[in-house]
């Protein structure tokens, strides 16, 4: 239960007054329960003739120590029913009896749900600051990560996991701030009353604890495998949606569909074994409580009878109805300690997100930048994703207003170069300055805000084309975003849509083709307008008509701009400044494109296949 109170005590804070509240109500609910009850002595004594008057008043002297204030105070209260039911007689006493267990108990249920509606702020605000984190969290780590982790795993856990710690340890929350105080006053009332009878309770309450606590604990391992398997299944739906033409193509449904029925079977035997070991709950603890009252009554019963308890019948009555008021808060508690167990599994998953550490450091002392102004240099640069080098030694300076091309076979490290840049990744040896300031020392916010993108997947959101343009950049206005449309040959098609700038492109674009979804995020980088720009294989997915649309458009972004481009059509980079070819990580060639082919090298036999 440690991670519990972790997480109390990480998210609990800000709400510190409702948790006051909260424990002040439940402990006045607590209090006028009791004087509820307390009224149900009387009325059995006036009832059945139990006891006859015979109290005297007595003095308070509380330099005689609790035991002899708690005397007076039951034997007074006993002097004034007698008094009352000697002066009106006793139908009217019952009236007055009756009347004070209704105040009571009204002010009882008040109190109670005053307690109630004051955990409702703790448990929305709690789940809300713990999605606002694991967000914060997700979009603030590196591209590392997520080439490590399955997607559908990772919605899992947002989605999944955040759901089980909503339901199972946030809805707790009211009965850990309430139950704990009912049965603790409960127990001191009942010690009052007769400490042989409470430790006797107690004799019995520990192997009932052990049991429960049994069962508890196996629940959470069965809700991690099932938290586990459900991101599997939520990858493996990704993976289908994604890869449903391939599927259609390749005859590969039947595959598929195994593959997920055995996931869905298996999600299927985890929730049983989960529901049957939370469902033992209720009947384990009623058999229990059933247990214990009954002894509770053969044991009372049997010191009253002996007139060894220190209570007489109707007081013994009020005991054990105060004893079974504990028995349904206790199994609520014990309830709910399965729940936070199978939440805390949840727990683990969501905290293994966010407990990683960011491997792109920030500086503690960043470096003022504001502005792009010499050359980008790279400095003895090698990088590895993990055991192979895929980057060895590169050195190189890229100086402001030059365009310097990529080149070079599949794996050749080509986009991992460019994307050293943004810091999406740090190399392991060697440095990249900018402006002679090392990345490292520099915030990132500062060093992307210099920066323009355009992949070879257009990446956009299913949003307007407005809004899509605008990503990222603050208070543009229609006519600026229709100007960058125009010098990225975006606006004629976009005008031509129903509503214009404000039509709603469909998921990731999927209304729009190859060339204009690359066009659209042609038109987001120029209105960012920035003085680097990085061009990763943008015209290679598209078609000859496209591909001549989208390099105009590119050729107006790259206008006065620093630009790093990676190509595999050659014929997009003729006129770069300085070409450089890559093979196995290493540059093995550089110069303009003519000096290249003039080397006969690697460059011209990349030239050569590419030639019609």
């Amino acid at each position: 239960m440690n991670s519990f109170w972790i997480l109390l005590k990480r998210f609990i804070p800000p709400y510190k007054k409702y948790v006051v509240l909260s424990l002040l109500f439940n402990l006045l609910s607590t209090i006028f329960s009791l004087f509820s009850f307390a009224a149900i002595i009387p009325i059995l004594q006036i009832l059945f003739g139990l006891e006859k008057a015979k109290s005297a008043y007595l003095e308070w002297e509380w330099s005689d120590g609790l035991t002899s204030v708690v005397a007076a105070l039951k034997n007074n209260l006993y002097y004034h029913i007698e008094q009352l039911v000697a002066y009106t007689g006793p139908q009217t006493a019952l009236m007055y009896l009756g009347f004070f267990l209704v105040v009571t108990t009204a002010l009882k249920v008040g109190t109670a749900y005053l307690g109630v509606i004051s955990t409702a702020p703790i448990r929305t605000g709690i789940v809300r600051d713990l999605r606002n984190q694991l967000y914060k969290k997700i979009v603030s780590l590196p591209l590392g990560f997520f080439s490590q982790e399955r997607k559908g795993d990772i919605m899992s856990r947002m989605l999944g996991d955040v759901g089980e710690i909503e339901g199972s340890i946030i809805s707790s929350l009211e009965l850990v701030f309430k139950n704990p105080i009912i049965i603790l006053i409960y127990l001191g009332v009942m010690f009052v009353m007769s400490w042989k009878l409470t430790l006797f309770v107690f004799l019995l309450l520990p192997f009932s604890g052990w049991l429960i606590g049994r069962i508890g604990r196996s629940l959470r391992t069965a809700s991690q495998k099932g938290q586990s398997l459900l991101g599997e299944m939520l990858t493996q739906i990704e993976e289908t949606l994604g890869g449903l033409r391939i599927i259609k193509a390749f005859n590969a449904e039947p595959k598929v569909e195994q593959r997920f029925a055995k996931v869905n079977e298996d999600i299927r035997k985890t929730f049983i074994g989960m529901s049957n070991r939370h469902n033992l709950a209720h009947p384990v603890g009623e058999l229990i409580g059933t247990i214990v009252i009954s002894m509770l009554m053969w044991y009372g019963g049997s010191l009253i009878l002996d007139n060894e308890g220190g209570i007489g019948a109707s007081e013994f009555i009020y005991y054990i109805l105060i004893f079974y008021s504990i028995i349904t808060p206790s199994k609520d508690l014990s309830r709910a300690s399965y729940s936070i167990r199978k939440g805390l599994a949840s727990l683990d998953r969501v905290d293994m997100i966010l407990n990683t550490q960011n491997t792109i450091v920030e500086p503690s002392e960043p470096l003022t930048f504001k502005c792009f102004d010499k050359a980008i240099e790279f400095k003895h640069v090698s990088f590895r994703y993990e055991n192979e080098w895929v980057l060895k030694d590169i050195n190189l300076t890229v100086e402001k207003g030059k365009t310097v091309a990529f080149v070079g076979q599949s794996g050749s490290g080509k986009s991992t170069l460019v994307d050293l840049v943004p810091r999406y990744y740090d190399p392991q040896k060697g440095e990249i300055n900018i402006d002679g300031m090392d990345l490292r020392k520099l915030r990132t916010h500062d060093i992307r805000a210099q920066l323009g993108n355009v992949n070879q997947e257009a990446i956009l959101f299913n949003d307007t084309f407005y809004n899509n343009i605008t990503f990222g950049v603050q208070n543009a206005t229609l006519e600026q975003v229709q100007e960058a449309a125009r010098i990225a040959n975006a606006h004629d098609f976009i005008s031509a849509t129903e509503n214009g700038y404000q039509t709603s492109i469909g998921d990731r674009g999927g209304k729009l083709s190859g060339g204009q979804r690359q066009r659209i995020s042609i038109a987001r980088a120029i209105l960012k307008n920035p003085p680097i720009l990085i061009l990763d294989e943008a015209t290679s997915a598209l078609d000859t008509e496209s591909e001549k649309l989208v390099q105009e458009a590119l050729e107006n972004l790259m206008k006065s701009r620093t630009t790093l481009v990676v190509a595999h059509r050659l014929s997009t980079i003729v006129r770069a400044d300085e070409i450089c070819v890559l093979h196995e990580g290493r540059i093995v060639e550089r110069g303009k494109h003519e000096d290249l082919l003039l080397l006969n090298g690697y460059y011209k036999r990349l030239v050569d296949m590419q030639t019609f």
